[in-house]
């Protein structure tokens, strides 16, 4: 199902597919509990972090173990307790406080799949688990009160790994979830555009990308990388200026939105008005276009990652960037130069998600390609598996510098064309693809085309 052949609203397509998804992890779950010789589960949302010699706590974000069984991010100190053959249980802490608001009871299409049983304290917590949790684990921060409730293990690493391993294929109702995460992020992505290209700050940038999202920041799957100018160099740049460049020549923004926990991560670079450099980025669309249209079942995701580089040393040759073909310029290590990072990386309830180098459920993990250290996938792709696809080429000080230090690397790059090219800082763009058996859905260009009607 896509925006392009909507059956049903969205809060029905949830409803719908909500009850089949915790089914299948209930079932996944039972047979790595049983795998793993433990009867029960149970999983805590986090506990709020408290700023150093103050009394005051950073922004609460959910454990994503919990966000796994519920849609939940704003409810700190409660747990999920599964036991196989049993109605899953939000144990939802709930304290009578008049300095901060407690969680509010859940709502929605999957509160009804939910044993739901609200607590004010620790003590209470405890009195809704069974007695005897000495064969069940636990997933979650180490504290005081779990320690001394005689659980069986605490974080352990063999079971961990295989609900890891399993959480990179997602459900039906997992992929409706990033389907609107995406919708919400296009939107987003549109108002910072139209803001940009009528002067905006990075800060005001970010004001009308959260604005049309309808989210606050900390609902915000990660900060979002808003950078003007050289700033779009700096790979993860964490500044929003309030002050307008003197001159205004590019935007790189990397932002998503979050829906039901699933994140999407989307990024667009935009020419503020100089024609080589939009000319640029549209060449960088076609490559990346060119290589989502390679994902489907079955790639071994490390052969996109020397794609990628293949078509980037292409790109760089016809830009007259640098002096040599393509295929040159990837032997000699020239393209790291321009794009120092990974192609992409699992996407889900965390932005990058987990389980992308585990080579079984059981052990091994897969390595990366020898010089792409940076690569956070390294699995054959699955149905189901929901992947970013990022291409970029950045004009970054440091690899530059390093580049012209070395013989072999300066004469094999054209130092003038680069010159011109330094003041915009670099291109990236990022859609959100999930795998299927013959290709793959574009889940960002749908969400875009349909902001677009």
């Amino acid at each position: 199902m896509t925006d392009r052949e909507p059956t049903m609203g969205l809060a029905a397509r949830l409803q719908a597919s909500f009850g089949p998804h915790l089914e299948a992890l209930c079932r996944r779950t039972a047979r790595v509990l049983e795998s793993c010789g433990f009867s029960g589960l149970l999983v805590h949302s986090g506990s709020p972090l408290t700023v150093f010699e103050d009394d005051r706590t950073y922004p609460f974000e959910a454990h994503a173990p919990f966000k796994v069984w519920v849609p939940l991010d704003a409810a700190p100190d409660s747990y999920i307790w599964f036991e196989p053959g049993s109605k899953p249980r939000l144990i939802l802490y709930q304290p009578r406080d008049y300095w901060y608001k407690s969680a509010d009871m859940p709502r929605g299409y999957w509160v009804p799949h939910f044993d739901v049983r609200p607590v004010p304290d620790a003590a209470a917590a405890r009195a809704a688990l069974p007695p005897d949790l000495s064969r069940a684990a636990y997933i979650g921060d180490a504290t005081a009160e779990p320690a001394a409730w005689g659980l069986g293990a605490v974080n352990p690493r063999a079971l961990m790994r295989r609900l890891d391993y399993d959480r990179a294929a997602k459900s039906p109702y997992e992929l409706e979830c990033m389907r609107e995460a995406n919708r919400l992020g296009a939107r987003g992505q549109l108002a910072a555009e139209r803001v940009f290209r009528a002067g905006a700050t990075e800060f005001e940038i970010e004001l009308a990308f959260l604005a049309a999202c309808g989210l606050r920041e900390q609902e915000l799957p990660y900060n979002p990388i808003i950078a003007l100018n050289e700033g779009g160099a700096v790979l993860h740049y964490q500044v929003l200026s309030k002050e307008a460049p003197r001159e205004r020549h590019s935007l790189l923004i990397d932002a998503g939105a979050e829906f039901a926990g699933y994140a999407s991560d989307i990024t667009r670079t935009h020419a503020y008005q100089d024609p080589d450099f939009r000319a640029l980025i549209a060449r960088m669309d076609e490559l990346q276009q060119r290589l989502c249209a390679g994902v489907r079942a079955g790639v071994d995701w490390r052969d996109v990652q020397l794609q990628a580089h293949v078509l980037t040393g292409e790109l760089l040759h016809e830009a007259d960037l640098i002096r040599v073909r393509g295929d040159e310029a990837v032997a000699s290590g020239v393209t790291r130069v321009f794009l120092p990072h990974g192609i992409g990386h699992l996407l889900g309830i965390e932005v990058h998600d987990v389980g992308g180098f585990l080579k079984t459920r059981e052990e091994g993990e897969i390595a990366r390609p020898e010089g792409h250290p940076y690569l956070r996938l390294t699995r054959v792709l699955e149905p189901g598996f929901v992947v970013t696809m990022e291409p970029g080429i950045y004009f970054i000080p440091q690899l530059l510098e390093a580049a012209r230090a070395d013989d072999a690397h300066s004469r094999r790059i054209n130092w003038p064309r680069v010159a011109t090219l330094t003041k915009f800082g670099g291109i990236r763009i990022e859609d959100n693809l999930a795998v299927t058996a013959a290709g793959c859905e574009n889940l960002t260009r749908d969400a875009f085309r349909a902001a677009a009607r």
